[in-house]
């Protein structure tokens, strides 16, 4: 394939895609919201929130539930989940070494806080790969799955909506993504993923389905963005 074909910036997710985190962050927020009267389980909480901004969360449970959360749950989240993944949190296999092999420009564009995204990465060795890129949902007015933070994220860095590629883990992130008009590679392989879960990404829209980061720096040089 020509240099043409290939993407002129990669965005990463965050969450599920660099850093394993999706089981612990499902856990740790059905406990909070269970202790506030929400019983939900940590399954149930992959299912419906994952890929979305805690703040979006906060107000699809109050929607539900008819009452507010407490005024400082966002907070006690956000310093829990520091807490708890300054013990727990891992890099996804394979991804410091697939990031060593992509020479094109990177970023980051996650539904986490700011101070959230750069703890993981420092956490797990990641971020000198894309220091100082990182996007946040905060920096936008619609998190995903609305396309704001791509395009977002693309403007900053200089490029082209139709000549980035993302690299995403969850539904409302392939659905952000393509609506901004970028083709989108949906990961599967993290402790989160289980049957099916490749399959839900394709409906989605990803252009590509995988596994195994070793495969992404080989995807990147074959799946054009056009492909989008």
């Amino acid at each position: 394939m020509d240099a043409a074909a290939k993407p002129d910036l990669v965005i990463f997710d965050c969450d599920g895609v660099l850093v394993d985190s999706e089981l612990l962050a499902s856990r740790l927020l059905a406990e909070a919201l269970s202790a506030q009267g929400y019983m939900v389980t940590a399954a149930e909480c992959r299912d419906r929130y994952t890929g979305i901004s805690i703040r979006s969360v906060i107000e699809m449970v109050e929607a539900v539930g008819g009452r507010a959360l407490p005024a400082d749950f966002e907070d006690r989240i956000r310093a829990n989940d520091l807490a708890v993944f300054a013990r727990e949190l891992k890099a996804v296999p394979g991804i410091a070494e697939a990031l060593a092999r992509i020479p094109t420009a990177k970023c980051v564009a996650s539904s986490g806080a700011p101070e959230k995204i750069r703890h993981s990465l420092t956490i797990t060795g990641l971020l000198d790969f894309f220091e100082p890129h990182l996007f946040s949902a905060h920096m936008v007015k619609r998190g995903k799955p609305a396309p704001d933070l791509f395009l977002f994220a693309a403007a900053a860095m200089g490029a082209e909506a139709a000549r980035c590629m993302v690299v995403e883990d969850s539904t409302a992130g392939v659905v952000a993504a393509r609506a901004a008009g970028m083709p989108v590679l949906g990961f599967a392989g993290g402790g989160h993923a289980g049957d099916g879960y490749g399959a839900m990404l394709t409906a989605a829209g990803a252009v590509r389905v995988f596994d195994d980061m070793a495969e992404l720096p080989g995807l990147l040089q074959a799946v054009a963005p056009s492909s989008g």
